[in-house]
């Protein structure tokens, strides 16, 4: 397994060893051990999700907040998403910044977005399965999105015409109002 710090150091791209022949192809999606070695830190996922979004499909961007606050290990089973993490820690130096990166079914990459950030991606293929790990359970209590667009942090999505959003999405908070960590 590969590990590599974004631009944003605390969001990590995780590229499993993969073992390719004429059959078809393994690799160790997760091991905890490892990743825990990787992270720097004992970490316990609690939750593992599975959504299907067809192309123009844009989720996000998600959090929760404290004291149900997820960190999310995610991938791409199939498809290919843009896939976006963005600083919420008012304290960070990274503070309101971005980080984005392309997670296919192909190229197996995962991110790691540790709590303390918002999280959304953009659907660029047909469809797209995506799963991901979260570090705490679901809590429409705690839950808060940050509008897509928002000019404050400036998301650079491959694409804008054609974005499908939820409701909820539609109406998310700017960043300047958003209740954040």
């Amino acid at each position: 397994m590969k590990v590599t710090p974004l631009a944003i150091s605390d969001v990590l791209l995780i590229e499993p060893e993969v073992f390719s022949d004429s059959r078809g192809f393994f690799f160790e999606s997760f091991n905890q051990e490892r990743f825990d070695k990787a992270v720097g830190q004992k970490l316990n996922f609690v939750q593992d999700n599975h959504s299907k979004s067809v192309k123009g499909v844009l989720r996000g961007l998600h959090y929760q907040l404290t004291p149900k606050n997820q960190g999310k290990l995610v991938r791409v089973i199939q498809g290919e998403v843009f896939d976006v993490a963005v600083d919420i820690r008012r304290s960070s130096p990274t503070f309101g910044k971005w980080v984005g990166e392309i997670l296919t079914g192909q190229n197996k990459k995962q991110l790691y977005i540790p709590d303390g950030f918002a999280h959304g991606f953009l659907t660029l293929s047909d469809t797209a399965e995506f799963l991901y790990k979260t570090t705490d359970f679901y809590s429409p209590v705690h839950e808060q999105s940050i509008i897509w667009n928002d000019e404050t942090i400036g998301i650079k999505w491959p694409f804008e015409e054609q974005i499908l959003l939820s409701r909820k999405d539609m109406y998310a908070k700017s960043l300047e109002i958003a209740q954040l960590f």
